[in-house]
């Protein structure tokens, strides 16, 4: 080895070293002092040991800043690639400026070249503000970049659909970093570590007097119940880590692939007798669904998404005979599963993600229908509820339905079992009701004035409701007449018959109409 490859490699080593440290052994500690990890610490605890590959180490580095406040490259997770940036609070408080936004970019567009997931970790104010110095020459920092911050979004709607983006918001975050996860396809939190808003405290303080807390005003509660803008919150960065790695397990690299067959060890034919103890007669009792999916789903494994918000519908991933499949299912213990403003967002947007990545739907129906009232109405349940029915009449994806026990008015075209919509089966239980109301309900319209002049009305009531169900609402003689149902099973068989119609389904076939895209009511 010659002298000035010797010196040089010194150099190199030393200067990595260096970098590798972001804005020194203060700042970490500071980091380290509120709880939080380091933008590298958060690398090696999300990715397979030993597999992240830096990139770009050195950007910044003879200007005092390493990295730009950016860590980015590409390693694996359970072994599969993946490509991955981590925002560095201790250069620059992790402001995005020119090369940093870059860095993002890139990351964004090297993956989607690849067709590998894409990983952000946000821990950012936002952009970079530059003090004028009166100069005629412009700062470095407010050189407009082609590839940047501030056309990162461009880049995020570009992959959108072609391969998994998921941001974890790691720290207080605004503008250009909370813009760009909201672009991607799933966006975790940090209870009491992260938060997300456009404008900080201070800025609402001094525009409109508003005096709150950064986590009051975008917290992880906030967003993951109030607001929606967040999928999950775990309570450490560790946790959150683990639900990421999870969440990958059921996706597949990008749109051209299936997702991942895993060997679970569940029967998929196993018959599941407890079924027919969970769901209650009367539509008017509430149960909890996620005892339903829990055992439909392979060894009851459900990694459900948006837990905390619009409970009144559940959704999530799970497999069944090792394959990934997206469930969608009515929660009769909230507003009787009733569908909302919210509860149609989410599964809308739900939706759309299943039928990205090629993930096969299975619906639970016990839905009382549309919310009523002015609140619903005036936030807008028609333009909301039209995001769902689009969502559902695009997708191509297989997709089963089963009827638990019921299924009345828009609830029935809200989840897609009105004949037409492109369910490829829909399948009923014994007890289910299909139809415009419920069986009290269409007794109270139709016999209202004999229930008054009755001499015991509610005796009346009982019996016409009993006399309603046996004739008009009971699928043995409804499914007679309409095509509604392929089959009416027993509860305690529903694992097998979705095991052998998700079968059946691998190979279809749909194609679009050719256009440029559709024009979803937003």
């Amino acid at each position: 080895m010659g002298e000035l490859m010797k010196e040089r490699i010194e150099k190199l080593r030393e200067a990595k070293q260096k970098a590798a440290l972001g804005g020194g052994p203060e700042k970490i500690d500071k980091v380290h002092q509120k709880g939080k990890l380091t933008a590298r610490e958060r690398l090696d605890r999300l990715l397979d040991p030993g597999s992240f590959t830096d990139l770009g180490m050195l950007v910044g580095y003879m200007q005092g800043s390493p990295g730009d406040g950016m860590v980015y490259g590409y390693g694996t997770i359970d072994g599969r690639p993946i490509c991955i940036y981590s925002q560095d609070a201790t250069v620059q408080g992790g402001s995005i400026g020119m090369l940093h936004g870059y860095k993002m970019y890139r990351t964004v567009e090297r993956a989607m070249d690849m067709r590998v997931p894409v990983i952000g970790i946000h821990d950012s104010p936002g952009a970079r503000q530059v003090r004028l110095t009166g100069e005629t020459e412009m700062p470095e920092a407010m050189v407009v970049e082609e590839k940047g911050g501030g056309s990162v979004f461009y880049i995020n709607t570009q992959a959108s659909g072609v391969i998994p983006q998921i941001a974890v918001i790691a720290g207080a975050c605004a503008g250009i970093s909370v813009y760009s996860p909201a672009l991607m396809d799933f966006v975790f939190m940090v209870d009491k570590t992260s938060q997300m808003f456009i404008t900080g405290p201070r800025v609402v303080k001094s525009v409109i007097g508003e005096d709150i807390t950064m986590e009051d005003l975008g917290g992880a509660e906030v967003h993951t119940a109030i607001s929606g803008v967040a999928d999950l919150r775990t309570e450490t960065e560790d946790g959150c880590f683990e639900k990421v790695r999870k969440l990958l397990s059921y996706l597949p690299s990008s749109c051209d692939e299936l997702p991942p067959i895993v060997d679970t060890g569940d029967d998929p034919y196993r018959l599941i007798p407890e079924l027919e103890d969970i769901v209650p007669d009367d539509p008017d009792i509430p149960y909890d669904v996620h005892e339903l999916i829990t055992r439909l789903v392979d060894n009851g494994d459900f990694f459900e998404i948006k837990p905390e918000f619009a409970g009144e519908i559940v959704v999530g991933f799970a497999r069944l005979a090792g394959q990934t499949v997206g469930i969608v299912a009515s929660q009769p213990s909230i507003y009787g599963g009733a569908l909302t403003v919210d509860s149609s967002c989410k599964q809308a947007r739900f939706i759309r993600t299943c039928d990205c990545f090629n993930i096969p739907i299975i619906v639970l129906i016990d839905t009382s229908a549309y919310a009523p009232g002015s609140d619903q109405e005036h936030a807008g349940i028609i333009r909301h509820g039209a995001k769902n029915l689009f969502a559902l009449c695009e997708a191509t994806v297989p997709r089963i339905a089963v009827i638990t026990r019921k299924s009345y008015g828009g609830g029935n075209l809200g989840l897609g079992v009105v004949p037409g919509m492109a369910t490829d089966f829909v399948f009923a239980w014994p007890i289910a009701e299909w139809g415009v109301m419920g069986a009290k309900e269409s007794v109270r319209l139709f016999f209202g004035a004999e229930i008054l002049k009755a001499e015991n009305p509610e005796q009346f009531l009982t019996e016409k409701v009993k006399w309603y169900r046996d004739s008009f609402a009971n699928p043995l003689v409804f499914g007679s007449r309409a095509s509604i149902y392929e089959d009416i099973i027993e509860p305690k068989e529903t694992r097998k018959v979705l095991a052998r119609a998700l079968n059946i389904l691998k190979g279809k076939k749909m194609t679009r109409v050719p256009k440029k895209h559709g024009n979803i009511p937003l």
